[in-house]
């Protein structure tokens, strides 16, 4: 349960000075521009203009391998499993051998370097971005209601106690003699019990959250005061500006060689 801990950003890192929403919409425009293409060069491209920005963010490469291993393993399974569906839809309409394994290999190609070139930037973005400055942002920026915003921040920094929870009950458990042994079913039926346990601490922790932030007027629909202002500066513009740039060039690269085909459809 440690994994629910969030990870703590990167604030030294030269993108943390940028507003938070336009580092969300710059990898909004990414994510736009990679759903709607299938072919391998689009997200190609697109993937080597971010591994070239990528120093120029400051994000340490310690925070980066971090965060990024478990991305790279689950991309990894998904290329697989798609190499294996289209492999096994290949035989079905009775392709050869060689054309199936060049189809197969095609297809998780192009899935992976797409999943990779959407993820990455998304990661940036976390890696560099306080929760506090994203929710003030949405507020100030984007006009999301406070009520949504903050609620999903206290939601995110009470994992941590979450976490917490889950090791003290099990620890409780352990001295009042509860333990499974050997058997997978006590086990089991155990890590059930545990997990009630900690649903029901959550949930009386967040009508708590919920009684606070309603004291506070997050429920009403009045003007509100800013305390930390997110000013949108000439470098934020820059950011969305680059990004639209980016994918447009590396669409229209696609088109050019006669590469590009669409997500869905023939």
């Amino acid at each position: 349960m440690s994994v629910l801990a969030p990870l703590a950003p990167d604030t030294g890192a030269r993108f943390a000075r940028l507003n938070p929403v336009a580092k969300l919409t710059a990898a909004i425009v990414v994510l736009a521009g990679l759903v709607i293409t299938g072919d391998p060069v689009t997200p190609s491209l697109l993937l080597a203009i971010e591994l070239a920005v990528l120093p120029f963010t400051g994000v340490r490469a310690a925070t980066l391998l971090r965060r990024t291993w478990p991305l790279v393993l689950s991309v990894a399974g998904l290329a697989v499993t798609n190499m294996i569906v289209v492999n096994g839809g290949s035989v079905l309409l009775d392709l050869g051998p060689a054309d199936v394994t060049s189809r197969g290999l095609e297809s998780a190609i192009a899935v992976w370097l797409r999943l990779l070139a959407i993820t990455l930037p998304g990661i940036v973005v976390l890696a560099t971005t306080d929760p506090m400055d994203m929710a003030d942002a949405l507020v100030q920026r984007w006009h999301a209601p406070p009520r949504f915003a903050y609620g999903a921040l206290a939601a995110l920094r009470l994992l941590p106690l979450l976490a917490a929870d889950w090791q003290m009950i099990g620890r409780a458990r352990r001295a009042r003699g509860l333990d499974a042994g050997r058997s997978p079913v006590g086990r089991l039926r155990l890590f059930g019990s545990q997990v009630f346990a900690v649903l029901v601490a959550a949930i009386r922790r967040g009508v708590r959250l919920a009684a606070a932030m309603e004291a506070r007027g997050f429920d009403t629909s009045g003007e509100r005061s800013v305390a930390r202002p997110q000013p949108v500066r000439a470098a934020d513009r820059w950011l969305v500006a680059s990004s639209l740039a980016a994918v447009a060039l590396a669409t229209a690269v696609s088109v050019a060689l006669g590469s590009w085909a669409p997500a869905f459809g023939g």
